[in-house]
């Protein structure tokens, strides 16, 4: 026997009694890093979701996937350190959540997989140019908002309302993007529309306290700053009889006292179905960015009461879920 055939069989060997203890082949093994720009139930919701569809496909933690996830705690500085790092750590897909940790991610890298998620503009926000044909290393899903279904809600609970009042972050494009579908959808009603800039979290409340005296409702988008200190919104609402509306349905269990969206875990589900795809080798850019039909209706009597309005009963049976 030569040396060459003896190293042949006893890396053969080697091999075959890596694979009989149960030892997982390097090529099997998967990363996916996820971040999103701020913590509120929607976002969180979403990255559960593509947790648990990954581990429905057959990637699991511990096991054959390593799964990260960092918050930029609501700083766009922040946002960008973590894809910077995302992106010298080298994960098989990076997974941004929201339009701003989308915009961080996508300026990081032209290399690495990226499947965003919870963005409800990826052409305005300049994501991708094509929403068929992304191409490059980007795909993901839109969340956009159903936004006439939305304002019709607002008309059958309160019939007599003729001004919104809307807080949002006009650094986000999202938000900037929503405002303006609100101030299309609600003149096609005889509606108007009040503005209620907040660039920051901390600036919510005031924003929320300035509608107070010129709009007959609120309503709150899912602008990622005004959902993050959605609380502060909805105690202006109580506190003057001025109720709130929301634009996702995590919200209204939050306060808020009506809903039409999605269930972000559903989205996150989604999401992961694109993810796992990636991973058994389909190209990003190939895969065109989903959108979700599904909506749901949630409903907070409770809430409503307290801002001073009662919901129809044949609404509130109508409901998916009416929340306690």
């Amino acid at each position: 026997m030569s040396f060459s055939r003896r190293s042949l069989l006893a890396c053969t060997g080697f091999l075959l009694g890596a694979f009989a203890l149960g030892t997982p082949a390097l090529a099997e093994d998967a990363f996916v890093a996820v971040t999103a720009i701020v913590e509120h139930p929607a976002l969180d919701a979403a990255r559960d979701g593509v947790r648990d569809e990954l581990k429905a496909a057959g990637y699991e933690e511990g096991k054959n996937l390593k799964f990260i996830y960092e918050s930029a705690q609501g700083n766009p500085g922040t946002a960008v350190q973590i894809a910077q790092k995302f992106v010298g750590e080298s994960p098989s897909v990076i997974v941004p959540i929201s339009t701003p940790s989308a915009q961080a991610v996508i300026s990081a890298t032209t290399d690495i997989p990226v499947v965003f998620t919870a963005v409800t503009d990826p052409l305005g926000a300049k994501l991708i140019t094509n929403l068929e044909k992304p191409s490059g290393n980007v795909t993901g899903m839109s969340d956009l908002s159903p936004i006439g279904k939305q304002i019709d809600l607002i008309h059958e609970i309160v019939p007599g309302a003729k001004k919104i009042g809307v807080p949002f972050n006009p650094g986000e494009a999202n938000a900037v993007t929503l405002v303006g579908l609100v101030k299309e959808k609600a003149a096609a009603m005889g509606m108007e529309v009040v503005e209620a800039p907040a660039p920051k979290s901390s600036d919510v409340q005031a924003a929320a306290q300035s509608l107070v005296g010129k709009v007959d409702v609120i309503y709150v988008p899912t602008d990622n700053t005004i959902v993050s200190a959605l609380e502060a919104v909805i105690g202006v609402g109580v506190d003057n009889k001025l109720p709130v509306f929301a634009g996702d349905t995590d919200s209204v269990k939050r306060g808020a006292i009506a809903a039409i969206g999605f269930d972000y875990y559903d989205v996150g589900r989604q999401t992961g179905k694109i993810v796992a795809r990636i991973l058994k080798g389909e190209k990003p850019g190939d895969i065109a960015v989903q959108g979700i039909e599904i909506t749901q209706l949630f409903v907070n009597p409770g809430a409503a009461e307290k801002m001073g309005v009662k919901l129809p009963e044949a609404l509130v049976a109508g409901a998916k879920e009416v929340v306690k």
